[in-house]
Formats: C-alpha cells, structure tokens, sequence
C-alpha cells in the first residue's frame, strides 16, 4: 500500500517494481438497499485483494480516488458527482507524478462503469506525455464470465451482481428487506446493456429506474457474490501479473 510506506522504503521497493494499480469509484446512490460507497469501496477491496494474491514483488495499490462522474444519479440524494474535465484531470496529474517517481505501468481500476470514457482519456494521454503503459479494466478482465453467473437481463447498477457481491463480504450493509426489482426492458437490442450490439447511450436514472436499481436485487445471495470475488480477483491477478512480469518494452510486442 503506497500511503503506508516511507519514502526511503519506497525509494528502494521502487527499484524491483515498476507497476500500480490506482482504484477509482465513486460515491453515488445504489437503491434503498445498499450504501452509497459501494463502486469506491470495491474498488479498494479488489484492489488490495488482488496486490495480495500476486506473487512477490508486488505491485503498489495508490489510494483510491472516491469520487466519479455521476451526474446520472443526481436525483437521488447521497450522490457526489465531479466532472469530466475534472476526474480526467485529476488522475492525469496523479499519472504524471507515479512516472516521475518511476512508475512505467499503470493499471486503473475502475469500479464505476460510467467513469470509462473519463479514464480512457486521461490513460490516453498519460501514455502520450509519459511514454508508459497505461490500461483502465472496468470489468474487462472477468465480465464474459461473470454475466454467465447473473440471472437478470440489464443488470448494472445494484441488482443481482453488487448486491450479491456486498452480501458476501459486508453483509451487515445490506437492507434486503428493502430490495427491489428494477428489471429493464428495453425494445432494441442495441440500447440493451449487456447485449453484444449494444452501443454506448446515456441518460439519467430517474428516466428508467425510479428505485435507483437497475437489475433484479431480490435474486442476490452471498454464495453467489463469494463466486463472483473469488473470479474477478483470479482474473485480475492473472492480468496483473503478465503486465508486471513484461519489460515495457516487450508490452507493446508481446503475443498473448
């Protein structure tokens, strides 16, 4: 963990590893059921979990940025939202800084999907001043197999999956007396979320959800969420690993 280390530690630890990975969430209403820090908390546990499975040297967790863009959500109270400009500004800074300290890999952990397009171009233009990798999964790594788990059709946003998710490691923040479902429907297949066609549309929540829920919450259970944690962490370490065990040179000529 960064934050918990000296500088002449880091300094040295610095000298065997090049690789970080930066949590982002946001904080952000998640239904009448769950808390609202659950992208920024996710965020930081997967990161941690994953850092922690990796194989020695491990690469360095940053503390993670809580905030997103989640203007989206704004109609439902709790919600803290920042801008584009700002959030992409914000980690292009922070990256600037990690490659002056030496950093020459950068993985973004992304817990909140909205924050994609923001990250995408901040990574895009690390990468342009910095000359280093950078890459930003927001569910990439696992999400193929993860949906293969998921009962409910358009399950993005404290349904099934994140609620099962937070049953499994804190389930005393879960209401599930309070939990709804909030099943989508939508009548093409290219607004669909998760369909294969699907293109990327934007709109308020409170146009298509008036719980905040988007997704079937009634179906989550912590045996579920345990699975999903135990295949997302797996996938991440698998990812983690090549990128950490490949000069910078060699990333950009690798097969895989």
């Amino acid at each position: 963990m960064w934050e918990e280390m000296t500088w002449p530690e880091l300094e040295e630890y610095l000298k065997i590893v090049d690789t970080a990975i930066l949590p982002c969430g946001a904080i952000e209403q998640h239904g009448p059921h769950l808390p609202v820090d659950i992208d920024y908390f996710d965020a930081k546990y997967m990161a941690a979990k994953v850092a922690e499975a990796c194989e020695d040297p491990k690469p360095l967790v940053l503390p993670p940025i809580p905030f997103g863009v989640s203007y989206h959500h704004e109609d439902f109270k709790g919600t803290l939202s920042v801008t584009n400009d700002a959030l992409s500004r914000f980690v292009y800074d922070l990256g600037m800084s990690l490659a002056k300290n030496g950093i020459k890999k950068i993985v973004i952990l992304n817990g909140h999907g909205d924050n994609a397009p923001t990250l995408h171009y901040a990574a895009q233009m690390i990468n342009r001043d910095a000359k280093i990798f950078v890459c930003v999964d927001t569910g990439e790594t696992s999400d193929v197999a993860l949906y293969n788990m998921v009962e409910t059709p358009n399950d993005i946003h404290a349904g099934e999956l994140e609620t099962s998710t937070t049953l499994a490691i804190r389930p005393e923040m879960v209401q599930m007396d309070k939990a709804v479902n909030q099943t989508l429907q939508f009548g093409s297949k290219y607004l669909d979320f998760d369909s294969d066609h699907g293109v990327n549309w934007y709109v308020r929540t409170n146009k298509i959800s008036e719980s905040g829920v988007m997704g079937d919450a009634t179906k989550a259970t912590a045996e579920k969420g345990k699975k999903m944690w135990e295949l997302m962490i797996s996938h991440m370490v698998e990812f983690v690993e090549s990128i950490k065990n490949s000069p910078l040179s060699d990333l950009y000529q690798k097969r895989y």
